[in-house]
């Protein structure tokens, strides 16, 4: 019974939040991203684990490339309470135009952005999502 209900839950969820959008979305994971544990996302992590991220474009990409910024949000910088903490150039597979799964470690507790920039609009964020990272 508590099964058929948390599938229920998860479809209906599913449904709602993902199934309707035509927006790119980051989701992280504490485990590896697949089929089976895809909406087991979570926004809190331990310090010097990976963190397993999904970007899901549900429109083609024209560009085959994405820049991935993970942006800390830290009141003791000086640039406006933010500090670029680690960056990435993804050239996009022919298998995946949908979708780029991969993991990053963070070793440093606090709240931390994602952000994903196509080649064609290097100046507006395609996706954003936030993280926190406590001990």
């Amino acid at each position: 019974m508590k099964k058929n209900i948390l599938i229920l839950f998860t479809l209906l969820f599913a449904f709602l939040t993902v199934g309707c959008s035509d927006k790119p979305a980051i989701m992280f994971n504490k485990n590896p991203i697949t089929k089976e544990n895809v909406l087991d996302h979570s926004s809190v992590f331990k310090p010097n684990v990976r963190i397993y991220y999904l970007v899901l474009m549900p429109k083609k990409n024209h560009s085959r490339y994405l820049y991935i910024q993970l942006i800390k949000k830290d009141n003791a910088e000086m640039r406006l309470g933010y500090k670029l903490y680690w960056t990435r150039n993804v050239r996009l597979k022919d298998e995946q135009e949908n979708y780029f799964t991969d993991y990053v470690v963070v070793n440093e507790p606090g709240a931390y952005v994602m952000q994903v920039y196509s080649k064609d609009r290097p100046h507006e964020p395609m996706a954003r999502a936030q993280f926190f990272v406590q001990n």
